[in-house]
């Protein structure tokens, strides 16, 4: 059996509901580890010490550990740990909640100068994002940028489309959505009511459901048993009734339940207190555990059916949400159709709110009139559900519809936005749709991976080649894939000219006299090198020993990184504008550079003054080459050849030449697009805009 990786909305609505009893606990330090792993340091009044552990990487899941479950804390803490420093340290921990019936978890906190939410996203790719006290994202793990939604600093957090919520649903409710489905029992559960494989199977056992059993044979006796069952679970979760499990096969652990299920009755079972107790038993061995091959697993053989049940249920959830935006793109619709139905009903409603709000009459003046007029048996006010004055809006039922408008457009406008409503949640399908085409190519690709080991194993290899590639990375050849997924963050330094050396050193350099100064006077860290080229014109350029805000603790930077970023910075200086192909360049400590000109000298901007002795790179050669990489992120990358070849899927190298910056890029473009089978990946991750800002100033060639 393969082991449970990420949290269902079952566990996660039984998880809310314990961490709610820790509410009053006060943070005191915040750590970020590799892979979107945060842990949060609280000290209660009554427990005393508690570490939260929020993952959102591989094992999507939010837990309590005791001390010696904790990683140690990392050396060199990340921006994103010293925001959440600076911003909570001290806070409250105020309140915890599920989204709706949804995978997010949303973790409230108070302190004297605000309000602080972490949602923490366990679906997907992960996410956590952190909100002010008006809901605005201050800054998140992974930057998302979708059709249907957008997760960036700076901008509103916007959840997902609320999932239907089973837990809460009335019987009508319930049978009508169940009644939507053309799939079997258990798929229905599954995707039309969220509940996942797991617990759609276990609803169906204990309600005496044949799981096969296709939705048009279900009678209402079988809804009704549906229901209650469902109804138990939910009054169990509200109430806090948790028997928690962790399961063995084999003496491995390979799932975690708040309380027993039926399904997993010919498990060995292990009862906990406390779910989160058991969610820490469970992966905190997790990796040991998912090191042990299950029996006939056969020699090394990699997970292939986890992944590919795994995209399977991606797959039936992305058709469920597609399934959903019709039926939202439907309604939205029907709504703006009943408005020219019943034209002049609204129109009459509309016309004497505008009216009374014209003779100064307030909001809860006009809902007290239409009380009294439905009342008094008048269809027009009988319709008036609700007077909103904050939007300027009023709702009216229409033939079982609820229909919210805004009171100052007339019909017809009205109608209007209704059916653009539709449209923009067709515009959600279509972003759902093209992820259903990714999430299939990936299914595609471990299935012929699969095949490819399979293959093997049956020729008797032992699945080791002779050169000892043995990173699944390299199996996979990104050229060839039909469709790439896209995988991108943003990243601070992204303003700037910017590369990562052989080493993992961050470099920057300024594009203009404006970065120059920003670079110098912000990220100019002790420890750092600065460079420049022997030229008037060219970057500062900063080779980073640490991230801005980090720990410096005498990091030791190799030659190759200094070297690489000597090249940098000849590169992109006026030698290369010049036609030039080398030039000298100095490297000093961060101390050395300084923004104060000497007694009777002036600075311009963009420039600095430099103290003591200098270390020359004589004659360092020009180079620049521009790649793409496919993982962990799809993008451009660009920058010395040494530096970038190894880092990128595939690479074009340039050299000071004829040809103008725009004209380069897009020879740059075309020539990768050709190289790619998936040339919409290449539209979307390296436009020629997106090359043109790795290529040095001046004009170039492509290398022969």
């Amino acid at each position: 059996m393969d082991a449970k990786r990420e949290l269902t909305s079952v566990d996660i609505a039984a998880l809310a509901g314990e961490l709610g009893a820790y509410e009053g606990a006060r943070l005191e330090k915040a750590y970020l580890y590799d892979d979107g792993f945060v842990r949060l340091k609280l000290r209660d009044y009554d427990r005393g010490r508690l570490e939260l552990l929020i993952d959102t990487g591989e094992t999507k899941h939010v837990r309590l550990a005791p001390p010696e479950h904790v990683p140690p804390a990392p050396e060199r803490p990340p921006n994103f740990a010293m925001m959440l420093r600076n911003r909570m340290e001290g806070a409250t921990l105020a309140g915890v909640e599920q989204f709706e019936f949804d995978r997010i978890l949303q973790l409230s906190f108070e302190r004297d100068d605000g309000h602080t939410t972490l949602v923490a996203e366990l679906f997907g790719d992960g996410n956590l994002a952190v909100l002010d006290g008006a809901g605005a994202v201050i800054d998140c793990l992974q930057t998302v940028r979708l059709k249907s939604r957008t997760v960036a600093p700076g901008t509103p957090y916007e959840f997902p489309d609320a999932r239907f919520n089973p837990l809460s649903v009335d019987r009508e409710g319930f049978a009508a959505r169940l009644r939507q489905s053309d799939t079997d029992v258990v798929r229905t559960l599954a995707t039309q009511l969220n509940f996942g494989g797991l617990w759609a199977e276990e609803l169906c056992t204990r309600a005496g459901i044949e799981k096969t059993l296709d939705i048009d044979g279900l009678d209402d006796e079988g809804i009704d048993r549906l229901y209650g069952t469902v109804g138990n679970l939910a009054d169990r979760l509200r109430a806090g009734d948790l028997d928690p499990r962790v399961y063995r096969e084999d003496d491995r652990r390979v799932g975690v339940t708040p309380m027993p299920l039926e399904e997993r009755a010919d498990l060995d079972p292990e009862p906990f207190d406390a779910f989160t107790d058991a969610l820490d038993d469970y992966f905190t061995h997790f990796e040991a555990d998912a090191d042990e091959d299950p029996v006939d697993s056969g020699p090394d053989r990699p997970e292939f059916e986890a992944e590919i049940e795994k995209k399977k249920r991606i797959i039936e959830q992305q058709e469920g949400a597609i399934d959903s935006f019709d039926e939202q793109a439907e309604a939205e619709r029907e709504k703006a159709e009943l408005l020219y139905a019943n034209y002049d009903l609204v129109d009459e409603v509309l016309s004497t709110i505008r009216e009374a709000r014209d003779e100064g009459v307030g909001w809860d003046a006009i809902a007290e009139r239409f009380e009294q007029g439905a009342e008094q048996g008048i269809a027009e006010a009988e319709a008036v559900q609700s007077v909103d004055g904050s939007e300027g809006a009023v709702t009216l039922q229409i033939d079982d519809h609820d229909v919210t408008l805004d009171v100052f457009e007339g019909v017809e406008r009205n109608a209007d936005l209704l059916y653009q409503k539709a449209k923009r949640v067709e515009g959600k399908k279509e972003g759902a749709q093209e992820a259903i085409e990714n999430t299939r190519a990936e299914l595609a690709a471990i299935k012929k991976r699969r095949e490819e080991w399979e293959a093997r194993d049956g020729d008797g290899d032992d699945g080791k080649d002779g050169d000892d590639e043995d990173e699944e990375a390299k199996d996979i050849d990104w050229l060839a894939r039909a469709s790439i997924p896209i995988r991108k963050s943003e990243e601070w330094y992204e303003r700037f000219r910017w590369f990562h050396t052989s080493d993992g050193f961050l470099v920057i350099g300024g594009r203009n006299a404006d970065g120059n100064e920003e670079i110098v006077k912000k990220y100019l860290d002790r420890g750092d090198r600065f460079l420049h080229a022997q030229a008037h014109g060219g970057p500062a350029t900063v080779l980073k020993a640490t991230g801005p805000s980090e720990s410096y603790d005498d990091v030791e930077i190799p030659q190759t990184s200094l070297e690489e970023a000597a090249q940098f910075a000849v590169s992109y200086s006026s030698v290369w504008k010049d036609g030039k192909y080398a030039g000298d360049v100095y490297v000093v400590d961060d101390d050395q550079v300084s923004k104060t000109p000497e007694s009777g000298e002036y600075l311009e901007k963009g420039g600095f003054a430099i103290r003591g002795d200098r270390t020359y790179f004589d004659d360092v050669a020009v180079g620049v080459a521009v790649g793409i990489t496919c993982e962990p992120e799809t993008r451009v990358i660009g920058g010395p050849p040494s530096a970038i070849e190894p880092s990128a899927e595939t690479t074009i190298e340039v050299e000071p030449g004829k040809f103008a910056q725009g004209d380069v890029a897009k020879r740059c473009y075309r020539e990768f697009r050709g190289r790619f089978a998936d040339e919409s990946f290449v539209r979307k991750v390296a436009s020629p805009d997106l090359i043109q800002e790795f290529l040095p100033p001046g004009t170039s060639t492509i290398a022969e």
